[in-house]
C-alpha cells in the first residue's frame, strides 16, 4: 500500500502523538497504591466480595480461629463473580470486570498491570478519534487530517484522560466504546442515505453489540445513546432507518436486561435508591464533614456552582478556571475585558488593515488587567480570553465548515452537552449534588476535542495582531495544564486523584512481600480491623468488623501458602507477625488510620 507524501507525514505525526500520549500515561503509573474503587476492581474481578460475604468460611472464624491464603484463594464460581459485583459495585460494570479478569490471568495482578489496562483503552481512543474525524468530516483530505491531528493532540495531553489512565476502573474503556459506537452509528446513517439498496446489517449488529457492552461497562453510557436518538430525531427521516435503529437498540437493551433480571443488575435500582436517600440525608444534615466529600441539596444555585467546573474542565482553554477565578470584582473585570476584546474581534477581524490603535489595544487590553487582579493573575488573564475563544469557536462552526457538515457539528454539540445535562437532571430528581462529577460525563471529551481543534484552526487564520496575543494566552494556559499534570502525578490534585488523602505506594503488596520474607512455621499473621456498619440488606454480612485489610494483603500472597492468619479485633491499624517460638511481635505495616485505606 502506497501513501501520498502528506499522508505519510500525517501518519508520522500521529505516531508521535501516540508516543507522547503513551509517555504521559505510563509515567508514575504504579507509584501510588490502589484507592478504594480500584480495590473493588481487583477483588470483584477475582470473584471476591469486598468484606467477604462469599468467604464466610474464611473470615467468620477469623477473630477466634485461623485462615490461610490457600483457603482465601479457594476457587470461585460464576455465582461468586455475580455476588461480588452485586455487593461491591451495585451490579455495575460486569463487562469491564470480565475483561479485567482475563487481563489479570494473562499479565498478573500488579498495580502496573491493573492500570495498564486503562492505559490501553485511553491510547486506542486517539487513533479512533483520528479515524472518526477523517471519515465523517466532508472536507479536503489535508484539512480533515489537520483537524484530526489537532484533536488527537488535545486527547493526548488532556489531564482528565491522563488521570483516568492511572485508575484501574472502567472509564477509559467506556470512553473508547462510546466513541466507537458513535463512529459506527454515523457510518450506518452514511450507508443508509447513500442510495444503495442493501442495508448494512453487519453494522447494525455491531452497533447493537457496542450499545450492550457499553451499558454493561457503565450504565451512564446511556447518555451517549440518548444523544444518538436525539440526533436521529432531528435528521433521520426514513422510517426504515428508524425501524432498524430501534430494533438494534431493543436487542441491546434486551440483552442488558438479562443482567438486570438474572445477574447482579437486579439489585442496582435498590442500591441506587438507597444511595439517593443516604446522600440526600447527608446533604440536608451534614454536607461538608461526612466522609463522602461536599454534598449539597440540589437547589438551582448549588447545581449551577457544582456543574460549572464540570463544564469548564471539558475545554482545555477553560480548564480549572471555575475554581481559580476568585472574587466577584476580579471576575467582573475579566469578563469586561473579554467583552471589549470580543467587540474588537467582531468589528475588525476581517479587515486587512484595521486602525493602528486596534493592533496595539488588543494585546494591551488583556495585559492591563494583570495588575488589577487581586489573586491568580494568570488564571484571570486566561478567563478574560474565554469569551473571545467561545466567540471564535462559534464563528468557526458557522463560517469555516461547509454547510454539508452542519448536521455533524450539531451532533458534536449534542454529544458534548447531553451527558452533563443528564447529571444535572438526575441531581434535581434525587435532591442532591453528589453525582455531578467529571468521570460520569467524560464520554463528552472526544467531541469537545474536535470543537476545540476547530477553534485553534480559526485562531491560526486570524491576522497576527489578533492571533499572536490569543496564542500567547493559550501558551500560559498550557503552562497551567503542565502544572496540573504535575499535581496529578504527585497525587495532590483532588479533582482528578479522587483519593481524599495523599496516597503512598501499595502497603498491601509491601506487607505481603515482608510476610513471605519473615514468616516461619508456627508464626501467626494478625490483621487489623476497623468497625463496620451494615446499611442495607446488600451490606448485611453479620460481622461488625472489617476484613478488607486482610483481603488486600492476601491478594498478593501465594495462592498455595499455608500461613496462619487471623483478625485482631483489638488492633485498628497494624499488620503484625507474631513469632511462634518467642512470641515476639513484628510490625509488618502500620496503616495509620485511614491514611492508606482509601
Amino acid at each position: 500500500m502506497s501513501f501520498s507524501p502528506h499522508r505519510r507525514t500525517h501518519i508520522f505525526i500521529l505516531a508521535g502523538i501516540m508516543l507522547l500520549a503513551f509517555i504521559l500515561r505510563i509515567y508514575r503509573l504504579d507509584t501510588y497504591g490502589l484507592w478504594f474503587d480500584e480495590k473493588a476492581t481487583l477483588l470483584v474481578s477475582q470473584g471476591i466480595v469486598m468484606e467477604g460475604s462469599n468467604q464466610k468460611d474464611v473470615f467468620d472464624k477469623a477473630a477466634v480461629g485461623y485462615f490461610t491464603p490457600q483457603e482465601f484463594w479457594k476457587p470461585k464460581t460464576f455465582a461468586d463473580f455475580i455476588e461480588a459485583n452485586i455487593k461491591s459495585d451495585i451490579g455495575n460494570s460486569p463487562a469491564y470486570y470480565g475483561l479485567i479478569w482475563l487481563w489479570i490471568k494473562l499479565f498478573g495482578l500488579s498495580d502496573f498491570s491493573l492500570r495498564f489496562f486503562s492505559v490501553i483503552f485511553s491510547l486506542l481512543t486517539i487513533p479512533l478519534l483520528y479515524q472518526f474525524v477523517t471519515r465523517h468530516f466532508r472536507m479536503p483530505p489535508q484539512q480533515a487530517s489537520r483537524l484530526a491531528l489537532i484533536s488527537c493532540f488535545l486527547a493526548a495531553i488532556e489531564p482528565f484522560f491522563v488521570a483516568q489512565s492511572h485508575i484501574a476502573r472502567n472509564y477509559t474503556m467506556t470512553f473508547f466504546l462510546t466513541l466507537l459506537a458513535t463512529h459506527i452509528f454515523l457510518i450506518i446513517l452514511e450507508k443508509e442515505t447513500s442510495g444503495k439498496r442493501d442495508s448494512p446489517v453487519r453494522l447494525y449488529v455491531f452497533y447493537s453489540f457496542l450499545v450492550a457492552v457499553s451499558l454493561l461497562s457503565h450504565y451512564l453510557t446511556l447518555t451517549v445513546f440518548l444523544a444518538h436518538g436525539l440526533y436521529a430525531l432531528l435528521y433521520v427521516r426514513k422510517l426504515g432507518i428508524w425501524t432498524r435503529l430501534a430494533f438494534s437498540a431493543i436487542i441491546a437493551v434486551g440483552f442488558v436486561s438479562l443482567w438486570f433480571i438474572y445477574g447482579g443488575g437486579k439489585y442496582t435500582f435498590f442500591s441506587l435508591n438507597h444511595q439517593a436517600k443516604l446522600y440526600l440525608s447527608i446533604a440536608l444534615t451534614n454536607p461538608v464533614n461526612n466522609g463522602f466529600g461536599l454534598i449539597l441539596p440540589a437547589t438551582v444555585p448549588n447545581v449551577f456552582w457544582r456543574s460549572l467546573p464540570v463544564f469548564s474542565d471539558l475545554v482545555l482553554f477553560t480548564n480549572g478556571l471555575a475554581t481559580t477565578v476568585v472574587g466577584y470584582r476580579n471576575a467582573a473585570l475579566a469578563l469586561g475585558i473579554g467583552l471589549i476584546a470580543t467587540a474588537l474581534l467582531i468589528r475588525y477581524r476581517q479587515q486587512q488593515q484595521p486602525p493602528v490603535w486596534v493592533k496595539i489595544a488588543f494585546p494591551v487590553l488583556f495585559a492591563a488587567g494583570l495588575p488589577l487582579y487581586s489573586i491568580n493573575q494568570v488564571q484571570h488573564l486566561v478567563f478574560s480570553a474565554a469569551i473571545p475563544f467561545f466567540y471564535l469557536m462559534v464563528t468557526a462552526l458557522l463560517e469555516d465548515v461547509e454547510r454539508r457538515n452542519r448536521p455533524l457539528l450539531v451532533f458534536l454539540v449534542i454529544l458534548a452537552l447531553v451527558p452533563t445535562l443528564f447529571l444535572l437532571l438526575m441531581a434535581f430528581r434525587s435532591g442532591h449534588t453528589y453525582g455531578i462529577t467529571q468521570r460520569y460525563s467524560g464520554f463528552s471529551f472526544p467531541y469537545v476535542f474536535i470543537l476545540t481543534a476547530l477553534l485553534l484552526i480559526k485562531i491560526g487564520s486570524l491576522p497576527s495582531w489578533f492571533r499572536n496575543p490569543l496564542f500567547a494566552i493559550l501558551a500560559l494556559q498550557t503552562i497551567s495544564l503542565i502544572t496540573l499534570l504535575g499535581r496529578i502525578y504527585n497525587d495532590v490534585e483532588p479533582k482528578y486523584s479522587m483519593a481524599p488523602l495523599t496516597r503512598k505506594p501499595n502497603p498491601f503488596r509491601e506487607s505481603a512481600m515482608k510476610i513471605q520474607e519473615l514468616y516461619a512455621e508456627g508464626d501467626t499473621v494478625l490483621y487489623p480491623s476497623l468497625r463496620r456498619h451494615e446499611y442495607t440488606e446488600i451490606d448485611k454480612i453479620g460481622r461488625n468488623f472489617s476484613v478488607i485489610d486482610a483481603q488486600m494483603a492476601n491478594i498478593y500472597l501465594p495462592k498455595d501458602a499455608t500461613y496462619y492468619q487471623r483478625i485482631d479485633p483489638g488492633e485498628p491499624n497494624k499488620i503484625v507477625l507474631v513469632k511462634g517460638r518467642t512470641g515476639q511481635k513484628i510490625t509488618i505495616f502500620d496503616l495509620e488510620g485511614m491514611k492508606y485505606r482509601y
